[in-house]
């Protein structure tokens, strides 16, 4: 038995020096092959992100046009990372890839929206009645304050993208406050999916001064903790302010149901 051993143990040594392990697969190296690939990846991510910014905040307005090459060219970017993410944003129903013709951004949809507003509206609701029934030191509600100053300060010089940074930093500000972190991330998910029709509207509404007015009696119903009145007011304003909204995009056609 012990001679039959050492005669394998013989025949497998030389049977390795002939045959050398082979080389691993490549497959399973690593390398510039996977640098490569991570770096497409990031330029992937990169292009994405940039593309739905634009589309967010109406530098590209619903329906415009732009060619692959041309984007590609305007990002710095070769054509695969940009084709890979207007994938991506087709998905997610922000674009409509159109052969040889590049990207259309898809019109907003009114119906859609008004389901955002009607959910969005109810969440915020919850939070101001939470706000509204705690005792606020002065600091919180300073910083509430603050931001209605800025967007009269706003109105008064004419700037409407400080007006509209303003605003929502007023709303994020009433909801963040209210302790309820699901409630939170529910209400900013929401804010993105409006973010765009605010945008696109913005510079069409003629009621800048009005949203002043109101969130400014919003905030003193909170100070005086009464929940009732605050209920009552932001809910007359966002029932507003979405008629305002949707009634635009229907009229300019930047919307459709």
């Amino acid at each position: 038995m012990a001679a039959v051993l050492v005669s394998y143990r013989l025949v497998s040594t030389q049977a390795r020096k002939k045959n050398p392990p082979q080389a691993a697969p490549a497959a399973f190296k690593t390398g510039p092959r996977q640098e490569r690939s991570g770096k497409r990846e990031s330029r992937v991510d990169q292009a994405y992100a940039e593309i739905r910014r634009r589309i967010l905040d109406n530098h590209y307005a619903p329906g415009h046009h732009v060619l692959e090459q041309e984007l590609a060219a305007d990002l710095g970017m070769s054509r695969t990372p940009v084709r890979e993410a207007l994938v991506r944003l087709q998905n997610e129903r922000f674009v409509q890839l159109i052969p040889r013709h590049g990207m259309r951004v898809v019109p907003l949809s009114i119906q859609e929206l008004r389901d955002v507003y009607e959910v969005l509206t109810s969440l915020e609701l919850t939070a101001i009645d939470r706000l509204s029934r705690l005792d606020l030191e002065e600091a919180a509600l300073a910083t509430i304050e603050k931001t209605v100053d800025e967007m009269d300060l706003a109105v008064r010089k004419k700037d409407v993208d400080a007006w509209a940074k303003a605003d929502e930093r007023f709303h994020r500000i009433l909801v963040t406050l209210c302790g309820n972190q699901r409630l939170v991330k529910m209400v900013e998910m929401l804010w993105e999916q409006g973010h765009r029709a605010r945008m696109t509207t913005v510079r069409l509404r003629a009621s800048l001064e009005q949203s002043n007015r109101e969130h400014r009696a919003l905030l003193d119903a909170i100070r005086q903790r009464d929940w009732r009145q605050a209920r009552t007011r932001h809910a007359k304003h966002r029932e507003r302010a979405m008629t305002e909204i949707l009634n635009l995009l229907h009229q300019t056609r930047l919307g459709s149901f």
